[in-house]
């Protein structure tokens, strides 16, 4: 939302646009180093590419914050394996002391786990997540102003410190006659996802007739979607379109580096006061029946969380799952 004000109201007209229709976009003058970004990604590659042992080292199993590396297969969407390597991150922070009476979602604060065998990906995944942080702060500021709010009506839900969930991405060449499934149809569960594509193309978005559009990668910008709890907290003014990820042709592999801003841990989400003008263009929140929609944020996370993950909620939440 930068330039003279005749400017920034055209953008928000079509940013309102886009919110509504489809949730989904790609986003140049971002601001974060194209050094950076080519570093980080091949930090992503180097990681990968480690002995499986190394991996291991960091496998989600041992992590009650559900941080760490996943195998091709490990994760769930819809109760089908995606299948594409991950390591997830979020905020480092010290892991609370559990009481009887602590809600359950307290469980998943707490650190990082870091690959011995390969030490500085800890300082350029830090970097890169500062960067893509301050990037999905502004869009959420460009999102109120589209919606005819000050720019920091959203403060309140990413006060004292928003979610920061980053994931690392390997999607394997697919073989002859597997699933083409990277990762199941789904929509995010947050605010603002920040997606960095390498060269090959896979991501697709569904669109309101439910055919599907694919996003290829463009050199400069991330591909920018929005999440369920705006399309909660516009009482679905804002769309938050379901998603794919389909595995590349055997013979290659496909890179990616998705960011995910979420409210702060302890907020809910309110309702949105939209203007006039924008007042009876809202559909409602559409949410799976299985997987329904939370105003808690702690929950909500904790329960995709589980949903994504039965080995690590066996493990750590067999009182809760």
């Amino acid at each position: 939302m930068r330039g003279t004000p005749e400017e920034r109201t055209a953008v928000a007209a079509d940013l309102r646009a886009i919110l509504h229709e489809h949730g989904f976009f790609y986003l140049s003058g971002h601001g974060v180093d194209p050094a950076l970004v080519a570093e980080t990604l091949a930090a992503s590659k180097r990681f990968f590419a480690l002995p499986e042992a190394d991996k291991l080292e960091i496998e989600m199993i041992r992590s009650p914050q559900f941080r760490g590396y996943s195998r091709a297969g490990a994760e769930l969407t819809q109760g089908q394996p995606d299948w594409r390597e991950q390591v997830d991150f979020d905020c480092e922070e010290a892991a609370l002391e559990i009481g009887l009476d602590t809600p359950a979602w307290k469980r998943t604060i707490g650190p990082n786990q870091w690959p011995s065998a390969m030490p500085e990906l800890r300082d350029v995944i830090s970097r890169y997540q500062a960067e893509v942080t301050r990037v999905g702060l502004e869009v959420l500021r460009a999102v109120a102003i589209a919606l005819g709010q000050d720019e920091d009506v959203f403060e309140p839900m990413v006060r004292p410190r928003p979610r920061q969930h980053l994931k690392i991405l390997r999607y394997p060449g697919r073989t002859s006659g597997a699933s083409d499934q990277g990762v199941g149809a789904h929509k995010d569960g947050g605010l603002v996802t920040i997606l960095l594509q390498d060269r090959l193309a896979g991501l697709r978005v569904q669109a309101q007739d439910g055919s599907w559009i694919d996003a290829p990668p463009v050199p400069g910008t991330f591909v920018v979607n929005t999440g369920e709890l705006l399309e909660l907290a516009t009482n679905g003014f804002v769309c938050a379109d379901v998603h794919a990820a389909i595995s590349p042709p055997a013979g290659t592999e496909r890179y990616s580096i998705a960011f995910f801003l979420g409210a702060a841990h302890e907020g809910s989400i309110p309702l949105i006061d939209l203007p006039p003008e924008l007042k009876g263009s809202e559909r409602g929140v559409s949410s799976d029946p299985g997987n329904p929609m939370f105003r808690d944020v702690g929950a909500n996370h904790l329960k995709a969380r589980l949903r994504s993950h039965p080995d690590v909620a066996r493990a750590h939440y067999a009182d809760v799952a």
